[in-house]
């Protein structure tokens, strides 16, 4: 009797929720004749590559089916994997990309060759390495509540970020609310889902903090895995104890990228280098579909003779000029937000701005937002890219450039290699000799990384610090290596176990490379007692062979000299 009650009164819960709360219809609007066909997309999708429920094939299938022009696959990995070529599936473009755990958070890799090593490790590392591969870097989910998806180093120059990202959004959620969207997905759908979003306040203030200096890029993000964990408690579950919710078809009618003034030729490998070229350069603006579409937009900035649209940098030489048109309802406002702050608003569909007469560098973007929008603080229906007006070449940073040293103590230069010593784990190796060169000799230094990754395998060549150590603030060396890799150049303090270290990875390759890790930027590696090594008390110098970037079971040689400290 008491389960026939609790059943009931759970159908009556359902039927409640479904009538008095249903959510708002999509409002679908009309294209305007002549009006160019819109490029839609969706960015951050997972497939059975990695944790999602849905073949490649059956996601390009879905996004047809959404309407949607292109998808990018972001699969977890290393990037060890040869990305597929592009192709269309289904009348949708598919590009191959890839998401990669950093220590500080997951990054989307996009049109980037094959790794030659595993990318991982700090995130200025793997950022590095992706630009160096040909590709483009988007910070994933980086105000997640779960901590370990967020983006915690938020100094390093990531060429773009998820304004929005759909599993992010759901996670913050009250257990009411989630109920209520899970009740009315079946006959809602993505209707449903968008009662989930709300505006994502901290992301949208450090993406106008960070484009008052330079360009970066924002995108709304899928992160579609079709996949919902019973035993996980939500997590994508690979397990076959997991519902296929959402559905990729619902999750692509929640929103989208739309590329701003591109088409697509149907040349699989054209168009792929199209696609990411327009997102690379900031010509992308984002729609909440399911609340309204299709849409259009049309951001503009002059200033003299010159303009300049969504994406561009604009030099000014006079007041500068801004034209906002949107299709769509008559009962949005428009808003113009410069360096964060709103410039102008006003209701309906166009908007027009004229600088102060005397500009100052600013990051113009556009929002436009729905009455009655979803969330709390409602989430805005249309987000732009940013117009540069006055900044500095967009996605340009200019690195510090250090001071020359006046103060030089050679370690290394030509000759035995005095009290160095090899440290590797149990099932790992490394040697260590001398070899003549043309200018005297060079260290050559052997390794191969064996065992079990549990086992943590190294292979470690130490050099002593000697007294002065604390006199200086950078190390410099010549390195070469027989094929790509990254060295993890480490100080070391004594202390229990291994000791206390800090380090600074570094890339070398075949062709000698001058390489400079300065002190102050070092890291801790494992549990340390200050943020910074004090130099005083360190001890070791050490260039370490790790499963970080280093296949396991491989083996290779690396060569130095022209050790030194400087300052």
């Amino acid at each position: 009797m008491l389960g026939r009650i609790v059943v009931c009164s759970l159908i009556v819960a359902a039927g409640a929720a479904w009538y008095a709360e249903r959510p708002a219809p999509t409002r679908v609007l009309p294209v305007l004749p002549g009006a160019p066909a819109l490029v839609r997309g969706a960015i951050h999708v997972h497939t059975t590559r990695s944790d999602g429920s849905g073949d490649p094939g059956a996601v390009a299938a879905a996004a047809a089916r959404a309407g949607l022009n292109f998808v990018i696959f972001t699969d977890h990995g290393d990037a060890t994997r040869e990305p597929d070529p592009p192709r269309y599936v289904e009348g949708v473009l598919c590009i191959d990309a890839v998401e990669i755990s950093t220590e500080h958070g997951h990054v989307l890799a996009l049109g980037m060759a094959e790794a030659p090593y595993p990318l991982g490790g700090e995130a200025r590392d793997v950022l590095e390495d992706v630009e160096r591969l040909g590709g483009f870097s988007i910070a994933a989910h980086a105000d997640s509540p779960k901590p370990e998806l967020q983006w915690t180093d938020r100094d390093v120059s990531v060429g773009g970020l998820e304004w929005l990202n759909a599993d992010s959004e759901w996670r913050d959620e009250s257990f009411a609310s989630l109920t209520r969207a899970l009740l009315l997905y079946p006959v809602y759908g993505s209707s449903a889902l968008i009662t989930l979003l709300d505006r994502p306040v901290s992301v949208l203030q450090h993406w106008d903090d960070v484009t008052m200096e330079r360009r970066v890029v924002g995108v709304a993000a899928s992160d579609a895995h079709a996949r919902l964990g019973i035993r996980s408690l939500g997590e994508p579950d690979g397990t076959g104890s997991a519902l296929h919710l959402p559905s990729y078809e619902n999750t692509f009618r929640m929103f989208s990228n739309v590329l701003a003034s591109t088409t697509l030729s149907g040349d699989a490998q054209a168009d792929a280098r199209t696609v990411l070229d327009a997102v690379r350069n900031g010509r992308v603006y984002s729609v909440i579909d399911a609340a309204a579409g299709p849409v259009a937009l049309e951001f503009t900035a002059a200033s003299g003779s010159a303009t300049a649209s969504m994406g561009d940098r604009l030099a000014v030489t006079e007041a500068a000029t801004i034209r906002i048109r949107a299709s769509g309802p008559d009962d949005v406002e428009t808003v113009l937000i410069g360096n964060g702050e709103i410039v102008q608003s006003t209701v309906g569909r166009t908007l027009d701005y004229v600088g102060p007469d005397t500009p100052t560098p600013t990051a113009y973007r556009v929002e436009v937002r729905l009455p009655n929008a979803p969330g709390n603080p409602p989430v805005p229906w249309i987000v732009s890219n940013p117009i540069y007006v006055g900044l500095g070449a967009a996605g340009a940073v200019t690195a510090p450039v250090p001071p020359k040293p006046t103060s030089i103590a050679v370690q290394y230069g030509d000759g035995p290699a005095t009290a160095w010593t090899v440290e590797h784990s149990a099932a790992s190796l490394g040697a260590l000799e001398e070899i003549p060169t043309v200018g005297g000799q060079q260290l050559s230094l052997r390794y191969a990384l064996g065992g079990t990754a549990s086992a943590s395998p190294f292979a470690a060549f130490v050099m002593p610090a000697g007294p002065n150590l604390a006199a200086y603030d950078r190390l410099t060396f010549t390195g070469r290596s027989d094929h790509p890799i990254r060295v993890s150049v480490q100080v070391r303090e004594p202390g229990d176990g291994a000791g206390q270290r800090w380090h600074r990875s570094v890339y070398l390759e075949p062709e000698p490379r001058e390489i400079t890790v300065f002190f102050a930027d070092m890291r801790p590696r494992g549990t340390t007692s200050t943020p910074r090594p004090n130099l005083a008390n360190v001890q070791s110098i050490l260039f370490v062979l790790d499963t970080v970037n280093t296949p396991l079971g491989s083996n290779g040689t690396l060569w130095l000299d022209d050790i030194r400290y400087a300052k």
